[in-house]
């Protein structure tokens, strides 16, 4: 067996496989970075030039670019507080806050040291556990995953701050929001209001962008100043050996973390999706003191970090051992390996042992090399937090609409992106935490699926009787009494989303929480009707978030009477006026209308002109730049939608009207 072991790393490093292994990983590097694409579409437009290669190569290359993806979309989280794929939305809460502080290089330092140590322990687990990995899978069956998912669905009071029902409230409407389209057990659509778009239900990718991306553009906009808060180019000790130095001090929450991505990778369906989360909670609940979480704290940084990396080495295990993809990313490499004549199970565990060994062999490598090169460009990446934030907007606009039009080439899916974005400030500005509500869109088809499966193939007594479920079913039991005390001892007051409570911002609150207790109420009203498999999730996710808005309109109308006291008392400005409000909020919404009208313009213009055009507006009016300037930007702007999203990922751009005459 050891012996087999080093036959996979000569594989790799042999040329011209280590060549392969390194261009993959160059552009692995690059995905990650740029919202929208990710892993998933590194995948699908490399497969293609795998014909024909050695499988050791192809393989090489397509694991090697994307085992650092999950290591580079940490720049755009950190810098933009956008996530650079789907498995880096944690990051974004304290990683972003760190670099608004001036602690970028800080944040890449602890991130990319914890990256390299759960993408070498993802690798060696997989190793390791590949004789073991057949109990561990068949343990878990769907009340084991419908427990798992409930777990990191309590998280969300780790991720709450101190906005604990209005974090609830909005992870129910994530579930509710997950439930559009054709059912898992059933035939007949939900809430598609007739509208074709709506029956495999909303895009994750476009809600993702719209939720983080464009809120912190419309914020950036506004200020007219560089990422970072402060006038210094550098907070004291920001470098990148101060944040290996940092992920050192908490090396055991690292191992915790990793360890957990990797047996949470193990389990088809679950992935990077939701592991992030789950690590984040961990650090939020295992702290002492939790006063810095959603400020800038480290930990906030290593926990997911660490996980998120570590997924990879576990999801490859039911992938290479059983044949069952855990996500769409082992769905292609599940492809490559048939298409290079592998069979998943008894051949890659024993003739072909060598090449899954190899393939462990290129996790390693490809994260300490990610890692080292990312490392030694974080100072430099860092510097973009101190770059005029009017250079950086037009083109993070085009890369998140670019990206959401990837997933899904439809107008519709521009008009989800704007929705979910408005929503988004909204919430933002009310003090409603955002992350909850990505959490509950993802765990919703999983426990859905999870508890349909359970109740038709299970009784109650198998259920209770399982050793797993008894197991997590403390655990949850366990997570969810620290909670509780946590909340009702105040040792969760942090703020995830950093926002100043004012009356008007109470008064939106309260108006969000009215509108979305109409949206629970008709969700309840249209579902009585249906099947039972087919209603019954819906309704209880509907009653539970109209007790929860319930809750905060409770909350919000006690802190407004506080202020109403002050103002009694003499203080005119408790809570401020309507007037600061508007003039607070006022560019963020102008900048948001001027997206609205670009992509009302799409279909009349065309894609590419309309993406050009609003860059060139932005710079004259936002940005008021010299004509040269406007010039080479939208040169720049135009080479990246003709080289990139035309010549090499082929994307459909919609036409100007006059075109198609």
């Amino acid at each position: 067996m050891l012996e087999t072991f080093f036959d996979g790393l000569q594989l790799i490093i042999s040329v011209p496989n280590i060549y392969y292994l390194l261009g993959g990983i160059a552009l692995g590097l690059w995905l990650g970075v740029v919202p929208g694409l990710g892993g998933v579409t590194g995948m699908v437009v490399l497969l293609p030039f795998t014909f024909g290669m050695d499988p050791a190569a192809a393989l090489a290359m397509l694991l090697g670019m994307f085992a650092v993806v999950a290591t580079s979309d940490t720049i755009t989280s950190v810098m933009l507080g956008i996530p650079g794929t789907i498995a880096s939305q944690a990051t974004v809460i304290d990683g972003h806050a760190m670099a608004k502080r001036g602690l970028s290089q800080t944040a890449f330092g602890a991130a990319f040291a914890c990256s390299a140590f759960g993408g070498v322990l993802g690798g060696l687990a997989m190793a390791i556990s590949l004789p073991i990995a057949i109990f561990i899978i068949l343990a878990f069956g769907s009340p084991e995953f419908f427990l798992l998912a409930l777990l990191g669905l309590i998280m969300v009071g780790a991720v709450s701050g101190n906005a604990v029902s209005k974090g609830i409230a909005a992870a129910s409407l994530g579930l509710l929001l997950s439930q559009i389209g054709y059912p898992i057990a059933g035939d007949s659509p939900r809430y598609w209001f007739g509208n074709i778009s709506l029956l495999d239900g909303l895009p994750l990718v476009p809600i993702v962008l719209g939720l983080f991306g464009i809120p912190e553009m419309m914020d950036l906009a506004a200020r007219r100043s560089a990422i970072a808060h402060i006038d210094d180019k550098r907070a004291e000790n920001d470098s990148i050996m101060h944040g290996i130095r940092l992920a050192i001090k908490h090396k055991w929450l690292v191992i915790r973390c990793s360890l957990l991505g990797v047996y949470i990778g193990m389990l088809p369906g679950i992935g990077s999706a939701v592991v992030d989360w789950l690590a984040y909670g961990h650090a939020v609940q295992s702290a002492d003191d939790k006063s810095e979480f959603g400020k800038g704290d480290v930990r906030g940084v290593i926990a997911p970090e660490s996980a998120n990396n570590a997924v990879l080495g576990g999801s490859l295990i039911p992938t290479v051992a059983f044949g069952i993809p855990g996500s769409g990313a082992m769905a292609v490499l599940l492809g490559a390996l048939t298409i290079h004549g592998f069979t998943p199970g008894r051949n890659m565990l024993g003739e072909n042992l060598d090449v899954t060994f190899s393939m462990v062999w290129t996790i390693i490598i490809a994260n300490i090399i990610g890692a080292a090169v990312l490392m030694l460009w974080g100072k430099q990446v860092a510097k973009v937090a101190f770059i005029n934030g009017n250079y950086i907007v037009p083109a993070v606009i085009m890369f998140i609409f670019m990206g959401s039009w990837l997933w899904s080439p439809d107008m519709f899916t521009w008009g989800v992106l704007l929705g979910v974005g408005l929503l988004g400030y909204m919430m933002k500005v009310g003090g409603w935490p955002r992350p909850p509500l990505i959490l509950g869109f993802v765990l919703g088809p999983i426990m859905e699926d999870a508890l349909s499966i359970t109740y038709q193939a299970y009784t109650f007594t198998e259920v209770i009787s399982r050793p797993t479920v008894i197991v997590l079913g403390l655990i949850v039991l366990g997570v969810l009494f620290f909670a509780i005390r946590a909340a009702r001892k105040k040792n969760s007051d942090f703020d995830v989303e950093d926002t100043e409570v004012s009356r008007d911002s109470l008064y939106l609150s309260s108006g969000m929480a009215i509108g979305i207790f109409v949206v629970f109420a008709v969700a309840i009203w249209m579902a009585v009707d249906w099947s039972m498999l087919t209603k019954v999730f819906p309704i209880t996710v509907a009653i539970f978030g109209i007790i929860m808005v319930a809750l905060v309109v409770v909350d919000d109308w006690g802190r407004l009477r506080e202020f109403a006291i002050a103002r009694k008392a003499g203080d005119v400005t408790a809570g401020g006026t309507f007037a600061e409000f508007v003039k607070a909020n006022q560019l963020q919404v102008n900048t948001f209308i001027a997206m609205f009208v670009m992509a009302v313009l799409t279909p009349w213009i065309g894609t590419f002109a309309a993406i050009v055009g609003f860059a060139a507006v932005y710079m004259v009016f936002w940005g008021k730049f010299n004509w040269k300037i406007i010039l080479i930007y939208c040169a720049g702007i135009s080479l990246v939608l003709f080289g990139l999203y035309d010549q090499i990922l082929h994307t459909p751009f919609v036409p100007a009207f006059f075109m198609n005459s």
